[in-house]
């Protein structure tokens, strides 16, 4: 019970990572707020985070939104006084295709969720993390935040702006007690991945076979690496990129 009595946020909660995180931060013993977009997915998730024995809030909200997430986090303080963790999980993957290819209304669709969702989040949730002295954030990038694949060039950008986001918050804001770190996953099993499989007319196996360990990791696998950098074991690790990929990023 590594969270026992902290209140922890996860956006996009409803499925994937974001869901499995929310889990974990209940079984870890946090009160635990998520958002997402699909409300019956935010209702099994929060059937689940309350087996673990934890109290937990739903809220309808849009990452890209500036005010539905000034509500989202206005709401978690609200109803527990205090924000001690965030998860800023909530993305969208890039259609596969070459750069020259690319619609502007896609790219900007994904850079709204992905860049402008994590850069909206952080005002808000260290505005609060500052009245209290303390804090941990945990921004979802990728193994693409560090390296790249081709045609995905609009993602790959977007990942590594979380990860500019990432180190630079972390800077402003480490003598004030607040840490901000990412996790960066590689192949995981989640509806992304399932989605990639169908447009590239490849196997799961296929991509386990790119993976030296020679795996698919389990959403359950980045939650916990996320439970890890809000506790207090990882209490002098900021700015940093945990790496959760099997060893693609060294191969």
């Amino acid at each position: 019970m590594i969270l026992q009595d902290k209140v922890a946020l996860v956006t996009g909660g409803t499925s994937g990572i974001g869901r499995a995180t929310a889990i974990a931060f209940g079984a870890a013993g946090a009160k635990v707020v998520f958002s997402g977009r699909r409300d019956a997915e935010g209702e099994k998730t929060a059937q689940r985070i309350r087996e673990t024995g934890a109290e937990c809030l739903y809220v309808h909200s849009d990452a890209s939104n500036e005010e539905d997430i000034k509500a989202l986090v206005q709401k978690t303080v609200a109803t527990y006084g205090r924000l001690d963790c965030a998860f800023n999980n909530a993305g969208v993957e890039s259609p596969g295709k070459p750069l020259h290819e690319q619609s502007i209304e896609e790219f900007d669709n994904l850079m709204a969720i992905n860049v402008r969702g994590v850069f909206l989040c952080m005002k808000y949730e260290i505005q609060q993390m500052l009245t209290q002295g303390s804090g941990a954030i945990v921004n979802n990038s990728s193994i693409v935040g560090l390296i790249s694949f081709p045609g995905v060039s609009p993602y790959v950008a977007s990942k590594h702006a979380v990860m500019g986001l990432t180190r630079s918050a972390a800077l402003d804001y480490a003598k004030q007690g607040i840490r901000v770190n990412a996790v960066n996953p590689g192949f995981i099993v989640t509806e992304m991945i399932d989605r990639s499989v169908a447009r590239m007319s490849i196997t799961a196996d296929d991509f386990a076979a790119m993976v030296p360990m020679g795996r698919i990791a389990q959403a359950e696998e980045v939650a916990q690496a996320v439970v890890f950098l809000c506790s207090d074991a990882a209490s002098y690790i900021t700015g940093q990129p945990l790496t959760i990929d099997g060893g693609v990023t060294v191969s």
